[in-house]
This record gives C-alpha cells, structure tokens and sequence, in this order.
C-alpha cells in the first residue's frame, strides 16, 4: 500500500508548500500552541514516533511558555508519519486524538490528497489546541517558525 508521491526530491510543488506553510499560520492565529511539520525521504528509526520526538526536542519545541508545540513528522520513502505533542496538550487531548489525528491523515494520503491531508490535519490540530489553549493579543507570540522543515 503506496499514500505517499514517489518522487521525493521535490516533496511539494512551491504553491503546495505556500498552502501548508498558511494552514500553519491560520491554525496558530487561533491559539498559543506552535505547530511544526518536518518532512523527510527517510525515517532512521524503526518507530516513526521515536524521530518525531528527537526532531521536537531538536528543533526545541519543548521550550514553548505552555508546552504546547506539536510536531508532523512525515518520511517519504519509508511511509511514516507521526504526530507529536508536548506534554501540556497531550494531557488535555490524551493518545485517542493523536491516534485519531494519524488515521484522518492516512486516509487523506491513501487517496493520494498529501498536500490536502497535511492541511485538513493542520486544521484539527489548530482547532483542538485552540480549544484548550486559546490564542490571547496580549501576551502570546509566534515562539517557532511557520515554515515547513525539509531534512534529507
């Protein structure tokens, strides 16, 4: 079973990476929470959620003021994905929503919708976050950058 593109070195078209990079911010202007996708061709780990966690701690998500970040962690070529939370979200949402959230994002890559299913699934994690960590004017701020992290 194949749900991701095999041409790997262009992951996404330009216009596609725009659309994601601005579900990022649409998602994030409703709430506290940061949100980072990290896309690759190759998982070094047998456990797509072991890379997730090493690219959050790497990327030092878990410095947001209310430890909510949450990390997209897709592998091209070995057809991985993960979703990872920091621990001030997970204990609002639990493991139902991630394992929910990973389900809604294979079928969308099943039906060959890979730019689209990353966006849908950006959009319920904004909206969840939103739900539990409200976005405020007066003091929140964009703590993690919005563009889309490419590794090799």
């Amino acid at each position: 079973m194949r749900f991701f593109p095999s041409k790997t070195r262009h992951f996404y078209s330009p216009d596609e990476n725009q659309r994601i990079v601005s579900a990022i911010r649409e998602a994030e202007q409703l709430t506290s929470g940061e949100i980072r996708v990290y896309i690759e061709s190759r998982c070094r780990f047998v456990n797509p959620v072991d890379r997730a966690v090493e690219l959050f701690y790497g990327l030092k998500m878990e410095r947001t003021e209310q430890r909510n970040g949450v990390i997209l962690y897709i592998a091209m070529k070995d057809h991985q994905l993960a979703i990872f939370g920091d621990e001030g979200i997970h204990q609002k949402v639990g493991k139902d929503f991630w394992n929910k959230a990973v389900q809604h994002i294979l079928s969308e890559f099943n039906a060959a919708h890979y730019s689209d299913g990353i966006i849908h699934i950006l959009k319920e994690i904004g909206e969840v976050l939103h739900e539990h960590f409200p976005y405020n004017s007066n003091t929140d701020k964009n703590e993690l950058p919005d563009e889309i992290v490419f590794g090799k």
